[in-house]
């Protein structure tokens, strides 16, 4: 449903005085040039004065409107700024770059380490000087503590 507007009336003439009333606790309406109240104001402009109050309450919807919008917007950038330091925060503590560093020393690490191939033989060879150097010892001994033990 469409809302009607009120019209504006015509611009009064230069020889009719303009009447402003103001707000009902503030007293009597005043004629624009004149310093006497308009005690003897005709009755006869009703309806301009009817919409003249009409759009002065349209006003001041638009303006308690305009009000809430700046409220809401003020505590919108306020949390649009609690967030922004959080992760400026967030991002202080990161240091991407140095992060990115400790990875790649960490995997030449990994790939320095030996794989399952040279520990089975690493493990093989050592198994192997054991026994080799075990009977050796046990054959001839160690010179000048024991002598050996296989050789009677």
């Amino acid at each position: 449903m469409a809302k009607i507007e009120p019209t504006v009336a015509a611009p009064a003439s230069a020889a009719e005085p303009t009447i402003v009333t103001p707000a009902p606790s503030h007293g009597t309406p005043y004629v624009v040039g004149s310093a006497t109240p308009a005690a003897d104001t005709p009755a006869s402009e009703p309806r301009g004065l009817d919409q003249l109050s009409r759009i002065e309450e349209k006003a001041a919807r638009i303006e308690e409107k305009f009000a809430r919008y700046e409220a809401v917007l003020t505590r919108a950038e306020a949390s649009l700024e609690r967030s922004a330091h959080k992760v400026d925060s967030a991002a202080a503590t990161l240091d991407f770059a140095s992060i990115r560093d400790e990875v790649a020393a960490l995997r030449q690490r990994v790939d320095a380490t030996p794989r399952f191939g040279a520990l089975f033989i690493t493990g093989l060879a050592t198994a192997v000087l054991t026994v080799l150097l075990t009977v050796l010892v046990l054959k001839f001994g160690v010179p000048g503590l024991f002598g050996g033990l296989l050789s009677r």
